[in-house]
């Protein structure tokens, strides 16, 4: 090795001793007669200083570093003298004076600060990636990044689990996203696909009688991107035989009881982790993926309003449809201009608009409240009664505003779960400090898509229903469950599973309710069907997707910032420059010709 410490490892017990340090020059400082330059590595920094009277050969080339030389030094570690110590970083109570400096390699100007923790346009960060890794953030967040997988490692061995390679290069097979299509040489016109997920594969390892797999597996979907959604990212994928749905969900529990204690010690968790059915999620938090950190559930308002004056809100309930709201605390001082952008927002989110009824602040209670101290664009429609009793409901008080959407009741639960994730982010409402975890499940196994006109799979295809809704299956696919799970946290989805079919009649009926032909089922899931038949044993399984639950942890806002090198926004690889054409002779190669746009 080109050094014999780590920068950041050195402290008051190596005083005396002669050491030899490489890595980055992070600023250098010349005080006239001294120069002192901060040395960077990946374990933090050290300061060396350079004395024309210790080496004056040595004090002139320390003249010529710059930022970002790498360099090698050996010298002596020193105690700084006192009052001049730096106790903010671990090495601060110690200097290297240095006797010999060697340039190993010198550095252009670099297009952004090292050194310092400004904002930098992300582009120009993923563009030189190489050197936004150099800074702190993203140094801290990789090496935290393999701590976790470590430590998921090390958990996943101590149960049992064997770690188990799935192929890159499959067969596509529709499992809701769209493929990656790579083109083969030696098959003209046939393409292998880039792995959704290991699904099928880790199905085909309990069959093979492998009974507790795990991976930390690549996985691909040609989908747009948004802040928590990559092209390729990584997960935990988990199978496992003979296991039963709370198997799976109690050891998720425990696996991320451990990292959070572990990894972060100051933060709250819940525990045991909160269990939500999926209709109950939905008619209280308006989402399947609920923040739970925060009140403000959704209620049901529209038995109090079935006669309502306001005809919007009587004609939706004679039309079967639903009226429910929120309570927004402490915003009855809300402009005008702010309830029409949360207007505009509801209609954004499918409503055909949204009802405020703000409750004067001034008074000081509901028992005092009258229609003169409230403000609503339908106040002449309401009674004070029906305004308290809508209160009442809401859990709100004078001060608080109410938000009510009229409409199905997908499309109001749906609006309302998102104006509440919106106003709880406005108003802080959640502790940045609780990590809630929290398990949906019951789930059911069907929903009705009307642009296809069909049954889809609410998980994957592959998730076996519940036991006593067998005997429904075909005749009422709307009514059956699935053993569906999915691990939730902070309002983000990061982690989804089932308990899977492992008979090859069951799994045909289920592809056949979603429109499936027999011979299409062959075509694309032959080999599945064909190894049920071989003794398949019961299993299940979950995948956790790493990157979100890093981005939580390291309380980023994307997950390309726990990512090393990630794509961008719109999906491009900056650093590469990827996708990237290829030549005529390579596309023949493939026998691919392209078309003019």
């Amino acid at each position: 090795m080109l050094k014999s410490h780590n920068c950041g490892e050195l402290n008051r017990g190596h005083k005396e001793y002669i050491v030899t340090l490489a890595g980055w020059v992070d600023r250098r400082r010349d005080h006239g007669g001294l120069i002192f330059i901060d040395l960077r590595d990946r374990s933090g920094i050290a300061q060396v200083v350079f004395n024309p009277e210790t080496s004056r050969e040595c004090h002139e080339l320390a003249s010529q570093l710059r930022n970002e030389y790498v360099v090698m030094i050996k010298g002596r570690v020193s105690l700084r003298p006192e009052g001049t110590e730096n106790l903010k970083i671990a090495t601060g109570e110690i200097e290297i004076l240095a006797d010999t400096v060697k340039i190993l390699n010198t550095s252009k100007t670099t297009p952004f600060y090292i050194n310092e923790d400004i904002e930098i346009d992300e582009n120009l960060r993923l563009k030189y990636r190489y050197l936004d890794i150099r800074r702190d953030r993203m140094k801290n967040n990789i090496i935290l990044r393999h701590r976790v997988v470590k430590m998921m490692r090390d958990y996943m061995d101590s149960k049992g689990f064997i770690e188990i390679e799935t192929p890159i290069l499959i067969k596509r097979t529709p499992e809701g996203a769209r493929d990656y299509l790579v083109p083969s040489r030696v098959y003209p016109g046939k393409f292998y696909a880039l792995p959704q997920s290991p699904q099928q594969l880790k199905q085909l390892l309990m069959v093979a009688g492998m009974e507790k797999y795990y991976q930390i597996a690549k996985c691909f979907r040609d989908e747009d991107t948004r802040a928590d959604r990559q092209p390729e990212f990584t997960q935990l994928d988990i199978e496992m035989s003979f296991a039963e749905e709370e198997d799976v969900i109690g050891l998720l529990e425990d696996l991320f009881t451990k990292i959070m204690e572990t990894i972060k010690p100051d933060k709250k968790i819940i525990k045991p982790f909160p269990r939500i059915t999926y209709s109950d999620a939905m008619e209280r938090y308006g989402s399947d993926k609920p923040d739970i950190r925060f009140g403000m559930e959704i209620k049901d308002l529209t038995d109090l309003l079935a006669r309502s004056e306001f005809a919007v809100f009587s004609s939706t309930v004679a039309q079967g449809g639903k009226v429910k709201g929120i309570c927004a605390p402490g915003c009855a001082g809300f402009t005008r201009t702010q309830i029409n952008e949360l207007n505009e927002m509801a209609k954004g989110f499918g409503a055909k608009g949204l009802v405020t009824i703000l409750l004067d602040p001034s008074v000081k209670s509901l028992d005092d409240l009258g229609i003169d101290n409230v403000k609503s664009q339908i106040v002449k429609f309401l009674t004070i009664e029906q305004v308290k009793e809508m209160a009442v409901r809401l859990g709100s008080n004078t001060g608080d505003m109410l938000l009510i959407v009229a409409g199905d009741d997908e499309t109001v639960s749906s609006t309302l779960g998102r104006l509440r994730s919106e106003m709880g982010r406005r108003l802080e409402l959640a502790d940045p400090n609780l990590f809630a975890y929290c398990f949906i499940v019951n789930f059911p196994l069907f929903s009705w898509d009307n642009k296809i006109n069909r049954w889809e799979s609410m998980h994957h295809p592959f998730t076996a229903p519940k036991e006593k809704d067998m005997a429904i299956l075909d005749t009422n696919p709307a009514g059956v469950y699935g053993q569906h799970y999915d691990m939730v946290l902070n309002g983000y989805e990061i982690g989804g599973g089932s308990i899977r079919i492992y008979n090859s009649d069951l799994q045909r009926k289920v592809f056949k309710i979603m429109g499936y032909t027999d011979e299409s089922v062959d075509q694309l899931f032959g080999h599945l069907l064909e190894a049920f038949s071989y003794g398949a044993p019961p299993h299940g399984g979950v995948a956790v997707g790493i990157d979100r639950i890093l981005m939580l942890l390291t309380g980023e806002s994307t997950i390309r910032e726990v990512i090393p090198f990630p794509k961008n926004q719109n999906a491009f690889d900056l650093c590469f420059g990827a996708p990237a054409t290829v030549s005529e002779e390579d596309l023949a190669e493939l026998h691919i010709s392209l078309k003019e746009q």
